[in-house]
């Protein structure tokens, strides 16, 4: 008798622990890695947040400084953060896992012109193919995004 409750505990102890570190261990194949951009002039560092969304920053800039000074988002159109640094920059914002391997509802901005655009992700191994458009999706246009590490 006592063999057997001792089994049982044992049992459900390991699926106690196997549970937890499964749950623990689930992360989205974005969040893997960091991610090049099209110009490998950037690595981008994709998270999903407590809001259950996907964001992405800029965690790595090829030339991350000008004369000595951090590079800056210039032609943001807020005239107030127009002295924030590209290095940390929110690129990515607000998307929702849409199926095994898209993400959309989200928005990109470009700090090259300072505009922000509705966006929808697809990942396909080690690559993201990231559209920007305006409007709708067809009015847009692709980069690919690639594996970083």
């Amino acid at each position: 008798m006592f063999r057997n409750t001792s089994m049982k505990s044992l049992l459900v102890l390991i699926l106690i622990i196997t549970t937890a570190t499964t749950s623990f261990a689930q992360t989205d194949a974005l969040e893997h890695n960091l991610w090049y951009n099209a110009e490998k002039t950037a690595k981008i560092q994709i998270y999903k947040a407590v809001d259950g969304k996907f964001y992405g920053k800029v965690a790595w800039l090829k030339v991350p400084e000008i004369d000595g000074k951090p590079k800056i988002d210039i032609h943001n159109p807020d005239k107030a953060r127009r002295n924030d640094p590209i290095l940390g920059l929110l690129l990515l914002k607000h998307f929702k896992k849409d199926g095994e391997h898209e993400y959309s509802d989200g928005t990109v901005y470009d700090p090259k012109n300072g505009k922000t655009y509705s966006c929808k992700m697809t990942l396909k191994k080690d690559k993201l193919d990231v559209r920007g458009y305006v409007g709708f999706s067809m009015l847009g246009r692709t980069t690919t995004w690639t594996k970083a590490e």
